[in-house]
């Protein structure tokens, strides 16, 4: 099995996956999307694929997210991937995406689905 991880390897929740991803002996490309962002049309298709709004994949704990006024309930889908795209820290993580699908993995264990 083939999997791709965007990953971020500060973040212990993205270690944590992408150590279970290993140990399960998936081949990983590890993309360091703070270092290469996904394009925009990647963006809003692992967005879709997830079945999540772009707002459920904002960090907002991240002190850009208050910057940016990101809270605000009246800001669209568009405005906060365009956020994303400028600033990939405010992206949740990680992701991965299999043949079978693409799950933000918080739990870690949510990536067990995508096997």
């Amino acid at each position: 099995m083939k999997a791709t991880i965007y990953h971020n390897p500060r973040c212990s929740k993205s270690r944590e996956t992408l150590g279970l991803l290993e140990t399960k002996a998936v081949d990983v490309e590890v993309i360091l999307y703070l270092e290469t962002p996904p394009s925009r049309d990647t963006l809003v298709d692992l967005i879709a694929r997830m079945s999540l709004s772009p707002r459920e994949l904002l960090r907002e704990g991240e002190p850009i997210f208050k910057t940016l006024g990101l809270s605000d309930p009246s800001l669209n889908d568009k405005a906060l991937i365009d956020a994303m795209i400028a600033h990939p820290i405010l992206m949740n993580r990680p992701i991965v995406a299999t043949s079978t699908g693409v799950k933000l993995c918080r739990p870690v264990e949510a990536v067990l689905g995508l096997l």
